[in-house]
């Protein structure tokens, strides 16, 4: 029982400091780091241990799958070499710079040791900047760089973690042993990954039951992560290539009454592992603090600091040679060359830099190292990577993430995004598709009588066409003026159907019926409201 009030108040607690940065408008993720602080602060707090081999599996599995599944293969080819350049270039001399400040600070600190903390603490998190993003209208090709580096650094970043934390567990490894492993890593993750989009993927859509299908969902996303580790593969590629391929695949084939709940079930699932990561990396710093003498304490502070510092400035110093490098191209080649290869403005390199915060990803890998309490050997300065993991994702957090919306709002960036124009041409294309498929009736066995019903469809139809294409000439006065007639609408319909379940004129299971009706209707209407 005890556990169970820990529990639901810590939940309440995310949901409070959520519901304060969205009121203040600062990432979610800084005010939950500074809440994990606060709990390990806390005299009586809970003393809650996590196994090391579930933390990558929990926290980061749902959380890749439902960030791949929402990206833009398009987006990606057009950006590619930018967002190499920070999956890779970027992920790396975090890495190396992080190794050599630990090894300075630390002398007996073996290699693998600090290239896994490194490694740790290289991939930002990209969450806690789209907070931010969201509220504030930026350039759309500086948002979708930044989302997909966060979807692709973890896997570089993690690779390297792992071969890392093998080499310093087994003492083992060479150049072309390494070399080997990685290359089998990256083509059997995502041959792994693709055979499990196929055949899970024709599992999954056939199960119309709402719970039964998130059920499956959640087992699948899991199910991967554990399939690819018992395969000594990436995780992390594994479930990226997957969420890819099943994205597309059932976009079709999964009928809406089970995907809009879904979204919703895999929104509040990520929220609330968000939540534990912070919260239960702030509860690992108690018993370490409570292991190390005073004199320990600042020693440990001083390094932390120190590699806080290095990760920042490792980041910053990657983007700005990138973009130096393009622009010394351009003059040397000329503005002939793709678009990805173009030169960004300064400020959008300022913004990309400072947009390094580090997040769940980090402490599941801080988190994920061998403490030795299963029988095997304890990671070396395990206490201290962890200490250092939370050090930086809370620095990040506070320094930069508090601090991106005033210097986004100081840079003055503009809005450049195609996507208000895409989404106008795409309504046209799918009701044109609507109304050509009731001229062709007759090719999919359907009778082409022009019936009451069919042309009662077509003006509606049609209507539609016409409020998409006059949408734009219409007045702010005249948009408000329907979207308020929709909803008084809306709320006489919500009264009238309450007072008849009063009145005792319709039982519970009609009143449930009519009410996902005007749910619907409801949901409709803040489509319609957008035209």
């Amino acid at each position: 029982m005890n556990i169970l009030l820990w529990t639901l108040s810590l939940l309440l607690g995310a949901v409070l400091l959520a519901a304060l940065a969205r009121r203040i408008k600062v990432p979610s993720p800084s005010l939950l780091a500074l809440g994990g602080v606060l709990v390990a602060l806390i005299p009586d707090g809970p003393r809650i241990s996590l196994e090391p081999d579930l933390a990558l599996a929990l926290f980061v599995a749902p959380v890749l799958m439902d960030a791949a599944f929402d990206n833009s293969l398009r987006d990606l080819r057009e950006n590619w070499i930018p967002v190499i350049s920070l999956v890779f270039m970027a992920v790396a001399v975090t890495t190396a710079a992080v190794a050599l400040v630990a090894r300075w600070l630390v002398p007996a600190m073996p290699w693998p040791v600090a290239i896994a903390l490194g490694a740790a603490v290289a991939p930002p998190d990209a969450a806690a900047a789209t907070a931010v993003l969201k509220e504030v209208r930026l350039p759309h090709r500086l948002v979708t760089i930044l989302e997909d580096e966060s979807l692709l650094n973890d896997a570089s970043a993690l690779l390297v973690y792992r071969l890392a934390v093998g080499a310093a567990i087994a003492h083992t490894g060479n150049a072309i042993e390494v070399t080997s492993t990685l290359a089998f890593i990256l083509v059997g993750s995502v041959a792994a990954g693709a055979l499990f989009a196929f055949a899970y993927g024709n599992i999954v859509n056939r199960f119309s039951d709402v719970p039964s299908s998130i059920v499956m969902q959640f087992i699948g996303a899991f199910g991967i992560w554990i399939l690819a580790d018992q395969l000594e593969l990436s995780g992390v590629l594994v479930v990226v290539t997957a969420a890819v391929i099943l994205s597309r695949r059932s976009a079709i084939r999964m009928p809406a009454a089970v995907r809009v709940p879904s979204y919703a079930v895999w929104d509040l699932a990520v929220f609330v592992l968000n939540a534990l990561a912070f919260i239960l990396a702030g509860l690992q710093i108690g018993p370490i603090m409570d292991r190390l003498a005073h004199a320990q304490h600042v020693h440990y502070g001083i390094f932390a600091t120190a590699i806080l510092v290095t990760v920042i400035l490792a980041r910053t110093a990657w983007v700005m040679t990138y973009n130096l490098s393009l622009r010394l191209a351009r003059r040397v080649f000329g503005p002939r060359g793709p678009r990805a290869l173009s030169p960004p403005p300064f400020k959008n390199g300022v913004l990309v830099s400072w947009c390094g915060m580090r997040g769940i990803v980090t402490l599941a890998a801080a988190l994920a190292l061998p403490d030795g309490t299963g029988g095997g050997p304890a990671f070396p300065y395990r206490d201290l990577i962890v200490l250092t993991a939370f050090a930086v994702v809370l620095g990040t957090l506070v320094v930069q993430g508090l601090t991106l919306r005033t210097l986004v709002m100081t840079l003055g960036l503009e809005d450049d995004s195609p996507v208000d124009s895409e989404i106008r041409a795409g309504r046209v294309q799918i009701f044109k598709a609507a109304l050509e498929s009731l001229d062709n009736r007759n090719n999919a066995g359907l009778d082409n009588i022009e019936t009451d019903a069919a042309s009662a469809f077509r003006r509606e139809l049609e209507e539609a066409l016409t409020r998409i294409d006059g949408s734009a000439g219409r007045s702010e006065r005249e948009h408000q003026a329907e979207v308020a007639l929709r909803a008084n609408a809306r709320t006489a319909a919500r009264e009238r159907l309450n007072a008849l379940r009063s009145a005792g004129a319709i039982g519970e299971a009609a009143y449930q019926e009519l009410e996902k009706e005007l749910d619907l209707i409801e949901l409709d209407a803040d489509v319609r409201s957008r035209w």
